[in-house]
């Protein structure tokens, strides 16, 4: 090989690596820009909602709001609540909605898909199918509805009006019902829990969940022992978004116990990488969580490892029954 053909082949590998770098670069940009772009829609969307009373409010005008938080990455925790401070609240209903399009999503509820637009900071609620548009009267009373058009506003909705349940839930499940709800007083959440339909006197627990928000609640019978489990999930308030499950287990339809879930970040089989932002769901006999995976050097905003999913199986321990890790997968 003489060295002209030499410099030649040093010429091509250099030319090779710079094309591959440009390449990677390219993608990496794009892959910024994308999650720049999902960052601006999502801080557009999160936030608090009024109609058209609320700025009649100080003339005594009954009014609804709509509070929007996150909920992992494809979901969204939606909190409406009305005026208290006069009567009883008006309006009232919690739910998870699923990404549809950048700026829809959708909650599904007794079979019934109800829809939450986002466009130019306003908010408009609509039932998928305008067949099932009474949907929306249900979580109200006096003819009320929680459908129509509401606008985003920068500040806190009113404290002094607004009804300080932040979380209502009511499940059942194998004739056992659940009543599940939160109280927000001077910045602090105070979480209660209680039982109807249960054969010794029924639960009722009431505990400070400081530093954190209820999302939601599910029940199911995880163990399939004919007993239901009730799962709170919350979320930490800080941008961080931490998860956390509150899980509760039906004991022969008699009583009803605590069940012990271990924090994620405490975790070794799954915490590596670990940094907020979980969605928790049951699929059929399993407790799902999903959260994106961090690599070193990543920022709270852009996680680049992809997303984790573990399911969790419901075992008895020594002094209590537990969630156990069972299954982990990436993708």
């Amino acid at each position: 090989m003489n060295f002209k053909n030499l410099i030649l082949i040093v010429l091509s590998f250099v030319w090779l690596i710079a094309c591959q770098q440009k390449v990677k670069n390219i993608q990496e940009n794009q892959n910024v820009k994308v999650t720049e772009q999902a960052e601006k829609i999502n801080s557009v969307i999160y936030g608090n909602y009024v109609d058209d009373s609320y700025d009649k409010r100080a003339e005594g005008y009954d009014w609804v709001a709509v509070s929007v938080k996150e909920n992992g990455s494809n979901s969204i925790a939606v909190s409406i609540r009305s005026r208290a401070d006069k009567k009883s609240p008006t309006c009232t209903f919690d739910t998870r909605a699923y990404k549809e399009k950048n700026s829809s999503y959708e909650a599904l509820y007794d079979g019934k898909k109800i829809v939450f637009d986002f466009t130019n900071h306003n908010l408009t609620i609509s039932a998928k199918n305008e067949e099932n548009s009474g949907l929306l009267n249900f979580f109200c009373s006096g003819g009320a509805t929680i459908a129509g058009s509401y606008k985003k506003i920068e500040t806190d909705i009113d404290l002094e009006q607004i009804d300080p349940t932040s979380f209502s839930k009511i499940l059942t499940l194998q004739g056992i019902d659940f009543n599940i709800s939160a109280i927000e007083k001077k910045g602090e959440n105070t979480l209660t829990v209680s039982t109807f339909g249960l054969e010794e006197p029924n639960y009722k627990e009431s505990f400070g969940i400081v530093g954190e928000q209820v999302i939601d609640a599910e029940v199911e019978d995880l163990n399939a022992d004919g007993s239901p489990e009730l799962f709170v999930y919350t979320q930490s308030t800080g941008s961080g978004s931490y998860g956390k499950v509150y899980a509760f287990s039906v004991n022969n339809k008699k009583s009803m116990s605590p069940v012990y879930f271990q924090p994620t970040a405490e975790n070794e089989k799954i915490n590596q990488g670990y940094m907020g932002h979980d969605e928790f769901s049951v699929v059929e006999n399993s407790l799902v969580q999903r959260f994106p995976i961090y690599n070193e050097g990543d920022i709270n905003s852009n996680p680049t490892g992809g997303t984790r999913q573990v399911s969790y199986k419901l075992i008895d321990g020594e002094a209590m029954r537990k969630l156990e890790v069972d299954e982990v997968s990436k993708y």
